[in-house]
């Protein structure tokens, strides 16, 4: 039997001949000083002086990322874990709900996770069985985007991506949507704040729950892409992340637009637009809104679509 092949030999290959002046981050220093590089939390990851080979992921998203970036590399991943559809790895439970033993047979060398996500006990847990674990943390698209470079360049020790270049062009290439002006929306540099709120978009509200109905609130990965994408959501001051709002209230603010995501909860066109009668409802894909990853470099244009070919009690409205 031939000698097993390093999964970043692949992911090398397409990336040999390409350059990055991306400016070093202070884990790509500090791994180069003999010190553990830290996660987006800012907690120590020792990784070990080999490149990660056995790694399991407890986040969908990064899931992607990763198994796009260098097949082979991921032994496990969660049952909700749906992209690449030919994922053939461990299933280790659910994000909330772990499979910790199962983890630990598996024999990772680093388990990837988010902060949102994931529970910290189990992350601790993991940790103290004596597995590395780098957790995300991302609230804005210029975070994912950080934070994917961080976790494939760092943790995984994996050259930078084409798809992650596509991704960051895909966003700072975008037209300006309503209420945008020819700037806002563009990409120069990370940074911790989410893009500038529309001067005079549509008023959105974006349940993401019913029974009890739940929107996005402030601080959120996906409105900032909406932001991007030129509306307002109505509930971006709100004091919490993902308030629960009755449905009246969420009908007393007279939105012009609901966008009903088909994930976490899956609103479709029987399911969600009539609870907004005479409201029109954009019916967009959950992974395209909410997750960050190879999805990011078609999320534009998909959720554009969307957006622009809303439904009235389940009939398309004139955009």
């Amino acid at each position: 039997m031939a000698a097993p092949t390093d999964p970043r030999d692949a992911a090398r290959a397409h990336a040999e001949a390409r350059s990055h002046d991306h400016a070093r981050s202070h884990d790509e220093v500090d791994q180069q000083d003999g010190t553990d590089p830290r996660d987006d939390l800012g907690l120590p990851v020792p990784l070990g002086p080999h490149p990660p080979r056995r790694v399991v992921s407890l986040v969908p998203s990064l899931t992607e990322a990763v198994a796009v970036t260098a097949p082979g590399l991921l032994v496990g991943a969660t049952d909700w874990c749906s992209h690449p559809a030919d994922l053939a790895v461990t299933r280790i439970g659910g994000t909330k709900n772990p499979d910790l033993p199962g983890i630990l047979a598996l024999g990772p060398d680093l388990v990837i996770a988010n902060d949102e996500e994931n529970r910290r006990p189990d992350l601790d847990s993991l940790r103290a069985a004596g597995v590395p674990v780098w957790v995300t943390d991302i609230r804005t698209l210029d975070d994912g985007l950080r934070s994917l470079h961080r976790l494939l360049t760092v943790a995984c020790q994996l050259p930078r991506p084409a798809w992650l270049d596509e991704a960051e062009a895909a966003w700072r290439d975008l037209p300006p949507g309503p209420g945008h002006g020819p700037t806002d929306g563009t990409i120069e540099g990370p940074t911790n704040e989410p893009a500038d709120e529309p001067a005079d978009g549509p008023r959105v509200i974006v349940p993401i729950w019913r029974r009890p109905w739940m929107v996005l609130g402030r601080d959120t990965f996906a409105g900032d892409l909406l932001h991007r994408l030129g509306l307002r959501l109505v509930h971006a001051r709100h004091p919490d992340r993902y308030p629960a709002v009755p449905l009246p209230e969420l009908l007393a603010e007279q939105p012009d637009l609901v966008v009903l995501p088909d994930e976490p909860y899956r609103f479709t066109a029987e399911d969600g637009p009539e609870a907004f009668p005479g409201i029109p409802a954009a019916l967009v894909s959950g992974r395209h809104l909410t997750w960050y990853g190879p999805s990011l470099t078609t999320a534009p244009a998909v959720l554009r679509l969307a957006i622009d070919h809303p439904f009235v009690r389940g009939r398309e409205s004139t955009p």
